[in-house]
């Protein structure tokens, strides 16, 4: 298989099982043979001026930075071939149900990511309804990207 894709890697990180599972994502990105991993865009490390937030909370307030880094994801959503959500469901996080809806405006793939075991729990219609595919954690290192298929989550909405 040929590292041809890139993605667009969205993911909350703002607490202890957001933390877990983004590490658990990037893991699996980083041997699947089908991502172009060192072209693919992951917000956290394209912030402005390199100012990552979370070791600078008082950049929340610049606005400067946030317009900057804000513009910057849209443009790795556009430039990026797939969008990748990594989600867990009852703790969704605000930022990553926009750049979902942005992804899907853009007309790009949309592969939900739920750890698995978190798979299989009820989830936010919206976040269901725009994703194309949603798989397991434990499937992400090998899924196929150079050949993504629509798939139904075996699990509930609310």
């Amino acid at each position: 298989m040929r590292k041809t894709k890139t993605v667009y890697f969205g993911a909350g990180w703002f607490n202890e099982k957001q933390t877990k599972a983004y590490k658990d994502a990037m893991d699996a990105l980083k041997t699947n043979p089908t991502i172009d991993f060192e072209d693919s865009y992951v917000p956290l490390d394209n912030q402005y001026k390199n100012i990552r937030v979370d070791k600078h909370p008082e950049y929340l307030h610049d606005i400067e930075w946030a317009s900057a880094t804000y513009q910057n994801d849209l443009i790795g959503i556009k430039s990026s071939d797939i969008m990748l959500g990594v989600y867990l469901p009852k703790e969704e996080d605000v930022g990553l149900g926009m750049e979902l809806g942005y992804a899907k405006s853009c007309s790009k793939y949309i592969l939900l990511v739920i750890p698995d075991e978190y798979y299989g729990k009820p989830i936010n219609l919206m976040s269901w309804g725009v994703c194309d595919n949603v798989i397991k954690m434990s499937a992400l290192k090998d899924f196929d990207f150079n050949n993504p298929r629509f798939g139904f989550y075996d699990g509930a909405v609310y």
